[in-house]
């Protein structure tokens, strides 16, 4: 939990953006997701270990430059350190064997649509999807009865193009579609070799290394399985990776009560007497990502019910545990009813023994700061 950032007191005044690069140091990875029922996810991990805070700050960081964050695939779409994106070259090179069948498809069947669109988007960019086909079919005109410029097929040049590392993200606008844009108009100078030029980023086993590293610092300790997951490494070379940070001193062979599996402990470890947290946790946030991990650290069996038919969720759509000292001890399925101005509460399930009028005026204080920050000035069951 220390090495999360719940060892340390959230903000007594403002926010600011150092307090914002405070967070994406240390959990290294920020989730983003596409569901708007509350808020995007990206910004709930900032709120639960800071508070309230201006959300501009955030986009500021992915939008503006100098970005200090940016997106690509790292545990899913995730914002990552600029330093961070060309450690993840090995996923950008298997583009044509990985990605999903779209993208291979276009890659296969239409590399002129693709070289039309990196070039577009090299010349015009930031573009959207929608603004990459429309600028495409001004610029060369095709007929349609040959493929024209259609909007799956230039979408799927695109999210090609950005799987593979040629092209990259500038940032989303407020409908949540990326803005795709040249790689050196992106990076920041410190970053931007790496980036633009392959030949310059780290060996693979360098790079494993150091993603496995990231991940160690991110966890505090953990097993293959928790570091790995991180960054959605395979087996093989996670494993290789820890040998080497074991042979380097730099993760620490250890174990945990209750584990069978070996564990790692990073030597730059905080290993605090104890945790004074109070957080409610986005479904995606980096604490609770291996429900595995969970389930052995706080026996708290939790699962994103998002995809579930409504009559078969046991918790709700979207449920955000809620943290309080070193424990998970209940979940709450919420929703931003804007037209209302309420946060809305669509179920409250309390773990076992847990649930008292101390833990309920905890959990209280909690929404009402999160309603305070969403602009809501209701909190409703």
């Amino acid at each position: 939990m220390a090495a999360q950032g719940f060892g340390r007191p959230r903000p007594v005044g403002p926010v600011t953006i150092r307090d914002i690069q405070r967070v994406i140091d240390t959990v290294g990875i920020i989730q983003i997701d596409s569901v708007n029922v509350l808020t995007r996810s990206q910004y709930l991990p900032f709120f639960s270990r800071l508070g309230p805070y201006d959300v501009s700050l955030l986009d500021r960081a992915r939008d503006r430059a100098p970005r200090r964050i940016v997106e690509y695939w790292a545990h899913e779409a995730s914002l990552i350190p600029p330093t961070t994106w060309p450690l993840l070259d090995f996923r950008m090179r298997r583009a044509h064997a990985d990605a999903w069948g779209g993208m291979q498809r276009v890659a296969r069947d239409a590399p002129e649509l693709v070289t039309a669109v990196r070039a577009e988007i090299e010349a015009h960019g930031p573009l959207t999807s929608r603004e990459t086909e429309a600028a495409l079919a001004h610029d060369l005109p095709r007929r349609r009865e040959e493929w024209g410029w259609n909007w799956s097929l230039v979408k799927n040049a695109l999210e090609h193009l950005f799987w593979a590392g040629e092209i990259g993200s500038s940032g989303r606008t407020s409908q949540f579609e990326r803005r795709y844009d040249a790689l050196h108009r992106i990076f920041p100078p410190a970053s931007r070799a790496a980036a633009v030029e392959p030949g310059l980023r780290p060996g693979e086993g360098a790079a494993y290394d150091r993603l496995v590293e990231i991940a160690a610092r991110a966890h505090g300790v953990g097993t293959v399985q928790c570091l790995r997951d991180y960054f959605r490494i395979a087996p093989e070379p996670a494993q290789r990776a820890v040998d080497s940070l074991v042979a380097q001193g730099v993760l620490l062979p250890a174990m945990i009560e209750g584990w069978r599996r070996p564990a790692y402990l990073h030597r730059d470890a905080r290993r605090p007497r104890r945790i004074d947290a109070r957080a409610l946790l986005s479904p995606f946030d980096s604490l609770v990502w291996t429900r595995d991990r969970v389930a052995a650290l706080w026996g708290f069996d939790y699962r994103l019910e998002i995809y579930v038919p409504a009559p078969q969720r046991v918790h709700g759509y979207y449920v955000l545990p809620f943290l309080l000292g070193e424990d998970l001890i209940g979940r709450v399925d919420l929703k931003a009813d804007r037209g209302a101005g309420a946060l809305r509460i669509q179920r409250l399930t309390w773990e076992p023994g847990r649930g008292g009028s101390q833990d309920r005026a905890e959990l209280d204080a909690e929404l009402a700061l999160m309603a305070g920050w969403l602009g809501l000035d209701q909190l409703t069951a």
